[in-house]
């Protein structure tokens, strides 16, 4: 058995709060402490200076689109658009250089941040405008919530009976099930080598970033049977667990679906709603700014219901896409029915989940943490549109926005927490998700760096399944997940807002960690392990 022995640097562990070095055989921590008793302990070790580098556990990210993701970070993005203009100068860029006839598909534009003041710029392209840049070519071009998108005349041709689909515009953004199919036109499009190139190119992002683990989310909806399947077989070394959002009508309906999807569960992107910024999240209240929309239902309350029963008695872990106040009502409501038919102890066992859980009432906490439902969140969410004025304000007015994306509220209630990016709709960072849960816009709805980090670490492996006391975090018989980073100051972080909050007095006795104020230079990633093997180097990264 040969062993590696990291000495030179800080080490965050829960075993050894000030230590300096770690040992790693086979793929396993075996040892976390300081650097002479590492030497006397392992004097056969292959010895790694740090060099003073902060060591801490790799990252799970635990809701991703890795097609769509790979698609962003290797084409067009549309997120840096400022103005409709600018969006469609963009377009008019990546047409230019396409290859002819071939799909551009595009990702990010947010009209709820772009420039007002000149009349028109504030909105989005236009079917028309779109066939004036492009011609004949099909192309896809998603809002940043990938709930609408836009789309050229030679797209929309595709699809003979769109006309009649739910949520069918013919100039302006597509929603709902018109959307839904759209989408799968436009993925239709894609070979499989584009898809593979995207697949691979958003896991080499995320172990760039100190990420080994990832959920993926697809569906009928969101991805299709053909690239959720192809996940299945990629050959990399980040690993991916697969959620297939289709509900099941029973425990045989939901066996089944696990295999012939080879999927880890059933949930993730089940819609109940859709999103706050394409006005399809349902609401109990109209939308400030659309007060003739309560947002949409794609699942009714029996179906809901019907899923959780038939996935907890078939020992499968469930789940759904909530967003609206309206949606997490009827989930909560189905899993206390379910609680009080099947007992909280089967519902805790399989960990059902809820994706995004942006706008859940009190009542509504209560419920899912007496029924062990995890809550999968994006702390980015509050850092793009939470502040004055954003999004979430338009949408909502001020009151409602306040309570958005409430971690304090949902961690104080037992609700356990895993975050994630959601990505692309925000980026796969998992400090930038941690900086964003401490600094939440909203001071009261803010977690500490310590709860933030378990969500991002812990948290996400506990969302996955594996929640064995070990598996994210560094001491003696966890496998060996960690990252190394360049990080400036190493700071301690009070859990309470009544407490101080910053310190770097070793006498704390609790793991230091990277001051993630808004000021600070957040780490940059240097090396990625999964069970002890580097999976990125940023000196060998191309």
């Amino acid at each position: 058995m040969a062993t590696d022995l990291y000495v030179g640097g800080a080490v965050y562990s829960p075993a050894a709060p000030d230590a300096t070095a770690l040992a790693v055989t086979d793929g396993i921590v075996v040892w976390v402490g300081s650097d002479d008793v590492g030497h006397a302990l392992h004097p056969g070790a292959r010895i790694v200076d740090l060099d003073g580098r902060f060591v801490a556990p790799a990252f799970v990210d635990s809701h991703v689109h890795l097609t769509s993701t790979g698609l962003a970070l290797g084409g067009l993005t549309l997120s840096s658009a400022t103005s409709r203009s600018d969006c469609l100068a963009l377009l008019a860029a990546a047409h230019a250089v396409a290859a002819p006839g071939a799909l551009l598909w595009g990702t990010g534009w947010d009209d709820s941040a772009w420039d007002t003041a000149v009349a028109g710029e504030g909105r989005f392209p236009t079917t028309a405008e779109i066939d004036a840049i492009v011609g004949e070519r099909p192309v896809y071009l998603s809002r940043i919530d990938e709930h609408s998108a836009v789309a050229s005349t030679a797209l929309r041709r595709r699809l003979p009976g769109l006309a009649d689909a739910t949520g069918f515009h013919p100039a302006e953004p597509l929603v709902a099930d018109a959307h839904h199919l759209l989408r799968g036109a436009a993925r239709a499009l894609l070979n499989d080598d584009q898809r593979r190139r995207a697949q691979i190119r958003a896991l080499d992002h995320a172990a760039s970033v100190g990420v080994v683990a990832v959920h993926e989310n697809g569906g009928p909806d969101i991805s299709g049977r053909a690239d959720f399947l192809a996940i299945a077989d990629l050959d990399h070394p980040i690993s991916v667990r697969r959620y297939w959002g289709q509900a099941a009508a029973d425990p045989d309906e939901a066996h089944t679906l696990m295999r012939e999807l080879r999927a880890d569960a059933l949930g993730g992107d089940l819609f109940v709603d859709g999103s706050l910024g394409s006005h399809t999240a349902w609401l109990s209240q109209p939308y400030a700014d659309a007060p003739e929309r309560t947002g949409i239902t794609y699942l009714d309350h029996d179906i809901i219901r019907r899923h959780i029963v038939a996935c907890t008695t078939a020992g499968i872990q469930a789940g759904f896409h909530v967003i609206g106040d309206a949606a997490a009502a009827s989930v909560a409501a189905a899993f206390g029915e379910v609680a009080d038919e099947l007992g909280t102890p089967a519902l805790a066992r399989c960990a059902h989940r809820l994706e995004h859980a942006e706008m859940i009432s009190a009542r509504d906490t209560d419920i899912l943490a007496r029924c062990g439902v995890i809550a999968s969140m994006q702390p980015q969410f509050d850092a793009a549109w939470g502040g004055s004025g954003e999004l979430y304000e338009q949408r909502l007015g001020a009151d409602r926005a306040a309570g958005l994306n409430d971690f304090g509220a949902l961690a104080k209630a037992g609700v356990a927490l895993s975050f994630s990016s959601d990505a692309p709709v925000t980026g796969i960072d998992p400090w930038a998700t941690i900086r964003a849960a401490v600094h939440h816009h909203q001071p009261r709805n803010a977690i500490s760096a310590r709860a933030a980090f378990a969500a991002t670490t812990r948290g996400g492996w506990r969302a996955g399944g594996i929640n064995d006391g070990l598996t994210g975090t560094l001491v003696p018989g966890a496998p060996a997940h960690f990252a190394v980073w360049e990080a400036d100051e190493l700071v301690v972080v009070g859990s309470h807002a009544g407490v101080q909050r910053w310190s770097t007095d070793p006498r704390a006795r609790v793991p230091a960690l990277p001051d993630v104020s808004p000021a600070a230079d957040l780490p940059r990633c240097v090396q990625t392990f999964r069970d002890g093997v580097c999976v990125y180097s940023a000196e060998t990264a191309g």
